[in-house]
C-alpha cells in the first residue's frame, strides 16, 4: 500500500508539473547529485545554467545514489546526475559522458612506464571509500578484488580524505578524471593511466518514466556536457613529467 501511495503521490506531482511548465528549464528543478560528481561539476555547471536560463530555481541534493534513486521514484527528486546504469524498471537515463579512472599513488613510488592494468593495482594497499558509494564498487569491480580483500577499510565520505592518505603513503586509489583538477594538487602524488579500454564509469541523468518535463532533462544534458567539454583536461593526455610534475608519464 505504502508503494502504490507512492507512486500516486509522484504521479500527481508529474501532473502538477505538466500543467505548470510549459518554458524549457523555468520553474523548480529538484535534482540529485552523487557526493563524487557534485564538487567538481557543479562549479562549471551552475553558472553558465542560470546564465542561459534565469527563470531556473534549481535545487540540489547531493547523496549516495540508493537514496537518490528512492527519492527520485517518490518524486522528491525530479531527476539525478549519477552514474548508470540504474537497475530500475521505473527510471529512464540519458547518458552523458565518460569519466574516465587513472591511478593515484604516492610520489616516487615506483610505477610501470607502460599504460596500466588491472594486475599492476597492489589490491593490498587499495584505500576506497566507504560502502554505499558506487565509485568504490566499481573500482572493485574493475581490479577483480572481494570486499574483505581489500585494503580500503577507510570509512570516509570523502575523495578529499583518501587522497590525503595516499599523499601520505597509506596506499594507492582510483580516481575519477572528473575530480583530478581539484583533489590531485598535491606534489606528493602522481597520476598514471590505464591502457585501453580504460576503466571508468558512465555519467548520466536519470529521471521518473512517468515525468513530463523531458524536454527539460534534455536540455539539462546539452548544459552538463558544455560544462564538462571546459574541463580540458578532460579531453587531453596527461602531461610528461617535466610540465606537470605531480603527473607521470602516459
Amino acid at each position: 500500500m505504502a508503494q502504490r501511495a507512492e507512486r500516486i503521490l509522484a504521479a500527481a506531482r508529474d501532473l502538477v508539473d505538466f500543467a505548470r511548465h510549459r518554458e524549457v528549464l523555468s520553474g523548480p528543478l529538484k535534482l540529485g547529485v552523487i557526493p563524487t560528481l557534485a564538487p567538481y561539476l557543479l562549479p562549471k555547471l551552475l553558472p553558465s545554467l542560470q546564465l542561459a536560463h534565469p527563470s531556473l530555481r534549481l535545487e540540489v541534493r547531493e547523496t549516495q545514489t540508493g537514496t537518490l534513486i528512492d527519492e527520485l521514484i517518490a518524486g522528491e527528486l525530479d531527476c539525478a546526475l549519477l552514474a548508470l546504469p540504474v537497475e530500475h524498471g521505473d527510471v529512464e537515463m540519458l547518458a552523458l559522458f565518460k569519466d574516465r579512472f587513472l591511478l593515484a599513488a604516492p610520489a616516487g613510488e615506483p610505477i610501470p612506464r607502460r599504460p596500466l592494468n588491472a594486475k599492476d593495482v597492489d589490491q593490498r594497499r587499495l584505500i576506497l571509500l566507504e560502502e554505499g558509494h558506487c565509485l568504490r564498487d566499481q573500482a572493485l569491480a574493475f581490479c577483480a578484488t572481494k570486499r574483505h580483500d581489500s585494503a580500503a577499510a577507510l570509512g570516509s565520505t570523502s575523495l578529499a580524505t583518501v587522497m590525503q592518505m595516499v599523499a601520505n603513503g597509506y596506499g594507492v586509489t582510483l580516481v575519477p578524471e572528473i575530480a583530478t583538477e581539484v583533489e590531485v594538487r598535491d606534489k606528493r602524488v602522481t597520476l598514471k593511466r590505464f591502457a585501453v579500454p580504460e576503466p571508468g564509469r558512465t555519467i548520466g541523468l536519470a529521471w521518473r518514466r512517468t515525468s513530463p518535463r523531458r524536454r527539460d532533462f534534455a536540455a539539462l544534458g546539452q548544459e552538463v556536457k558544455r560544462g564538462v567539454q571546459k574541463q580540458s583536461h578532460l579531453r587531453q593526455p596527461l602531461a610528461p613529467r617535466h610540465e606537470r610534475p605531480r603527473l607521470s608519464a602516459d
